[in-house]
């Protein structure tokens, strides 16, 4: 448990609904973009404003979860009262209650040390160890103890009906020995979930796509569940569904959630003509984290902009590159451009920058948002999103952005010509051009801007956003108490409204625990 009061030193200043808060996400990378940042941003709120503790639970197999915890928190990005927690390193030092063994010695064959292609260490000693086929695909993985002791067994290659397929996961006591098997691994997620909530009303926000499916079919009566979309639904060219494959199951099962957060009024529109209007799926976005430090100066030289963004397809910096370029031709004093980030695409990023007078590429920076205060804009050049959080942080610090009109966020906020410039989508010469009509503005004119930059960004701070949370909870918690019992509910009812009930409760029983 979270020592609450690490979260309660001074009166909250929003009420949440009592309750226990969870934020769901699948990892938390080394250099993780702005879907991670947003939430643990939503978390630290939370745990400031509304003196409410977090958890943040991780699924994936990092072998250092300690160290990850101590880096984050060093840096600021793991605030006080937000406590990571991930389940194979919480296996390791808790017993999870309950549940039954049922073991096939073949399918149950630990991994030696010249069985396994790779190891996950954390200083000298061996966390994990893995055996992939010839394609690298994960056949098997098995996690120990600090001690060297065998924690648990994940093979995804035993025999399922005669046939390669299935899956075999087998949790180990402290001495190594098998104590609880399941044949899917969202059976031990839901056995995890269920161990930390413990019957006490919880509220779970899920942020990763990747772990939502899960999440979707975790229905308990203490348990409040909601979806955050990061990023756009739509599909992209060439699918013939409108919601693009990641996203479909979300979608095509929307009502079970109990809430579902969109980031802007646009995705929101387009989500009601898709599924209709549902009473659980709203409008939240992302806030932005209050300063610590004084207001950003107004005015200051205009001769520099950055782009914060993953080096990926998705962000396309690629034509920030280019468009910086085209504004520089023919200068003899360039206009720079600050890159922080990096990805698959760096190599060809670092092309085009060498023919791009004024650009410099810095790789991934964990404090590059601080160069927002010093910039005269900020480029955004993305596919899509869901809503960037580094538009509002831009438009805070008084940076303006310069942004493709994409689905989905900039339109919400910027006006252009007024707090920062809308280009449509894939127009790198507009881009360019706008870098240029920036350029030439009069100072005051510019500064305007940046002021009315900072007032739109005020729209988003985390007290009123934490105070949206607040009230879309209560609503939640208000139709979970409207809505007709399920057929499982009122079959208990019966049940045990019946004469025959412990008859009928020793028939049903056996069929329960079969399932």
């Amino acid at each position: 448990m979270i020592d609450r009061g690490m979260a309660a030193q001074t009166a909250p200043q929003v009420r949440m609904p009592r309750g226990r808060q969870f934020a769901v996400t699948w990892a938390i990378p080394s250099d993780y973009g702005g879907m991670t940042q947003a939430m643990l941003a939503r978390c630290a709120s939370f745990a400031r404003l509304a003196g409410t503790p977090v958890d943040v639970l991780t699924f994936d197999a990092h072998p250092d979860v300690p160290g990850l915890a101590a880096g984050l928190r060093a840096r600021g990005a793991l605030a006080d009262g937000v406590r990571l927690q991930n389940l194979y390193e919480w296996l390791r030092e808790q017993p999870l209650p309950g549940g039954s063994l049922r073991l096939d010695r073949d399918a149950f064959t630990p991994l030696g040390e010249m069985d396994a292609d790779e190891l996950l260490r954390r200083g000298d000693r061996v966390m994990a160890r893995l055996r992939h086929d010839e394609s690298g695909r994960l056949l098997q993985i098995d996690h120990f103890r600090a001690d060297g002791t065998l924690l648990l067994s994940d093979r995804r290659d035993t025999k399922e009906r005669g046939v390669l397929g299935g899956r075999s996961v087998v949790l180990c006591d402290a001495h190594g020995e098998p104590v609880r098997s399941w044949a899917r691994i969202w059976h031990l997620y839901t056995a995890w979930l269920d161990a930390l909530t413990a019957g006490e009303r919880s509220f779970m926000i899920v942020d990763s796509k990747t772990i939502a499916p899960f999440v979707l079919g975790y229905r308990r009566k203490h348990v409040v569940t909601a979806h955050v979309v990061h990023a756009s639904h739509r599909s992209g060219g060439g699918e013939t569904h409108p919601v693009r494959a990641s996203r479909r199951e979300v979608f095509d099962r929307i009502d079970e959630f109990d809430l579902v957060a969109l980031l802007s009024k646009r995705q929101a529109q387009e989500v009601a003509e898709l599924v209709g209007a549902r009473p659980n799926v709203v409008v939240i976005s992302n806030a932005r984290p209050a300063r610590a430090d004084a207001a950003p100066t107004i005015v200051r030289p205009r001769a520099g902009g950055v782009v914060l963004a993953a080096l990926t397809r998705r962000k396309r910096v690629q034509d920030a590159v280019r468009a910086m370029a085209i504004a520089n031709a023919g200068r003899a004093t360039p206009v720079r451009l600050d890159v922080y980030g990096d990805g698959e695409c760096r190599a060809e990023v670092e092309a085009l920058a060498a023919d791009a007078p004024g650009v410099v590429l810095h790789g991934y920076d964990p404090s590059a948002r601080q160069h927002l205060d010093g910039a005269s804009f900020m480029l955004l050049s993305s596919r899509s999103e869901g809503f960037p959080l580094v538009l509002v942080e831009s438009m805070a610090a008084g940076c303006l952005p310069i942004a493709y009109d994409i689905r989905y966020g900039p339109a919400d906020l910027i006006r252009d010509g007024r707090n920062g410039f809308l280009v449509p989508e894939g127009d790198v010469a507009g881009l360019a051009r706008a870098v240029q009509r920036l350029e030439a503005m009069p100072a005051a004119r510019v500064s305007a801007m940046r002021r009315r930059a900072m007032q739109a960004a005020r729209d988003f701070d985390e007290d009123r956003v934490v105070a949206k949370w607040a009230l879309e909870f209560e609503r939640a918690l208000e139709r979970r108490r409207a809505a007709p019992p399920s057929r499982a509910q009122r079959l208990r009812r019966a049940v045990s409204r019946s004469p025959l009930g412990p008859v009928l409760r020793a028939v049903l029983r056996p069929v329960r625990s079969r399932r």
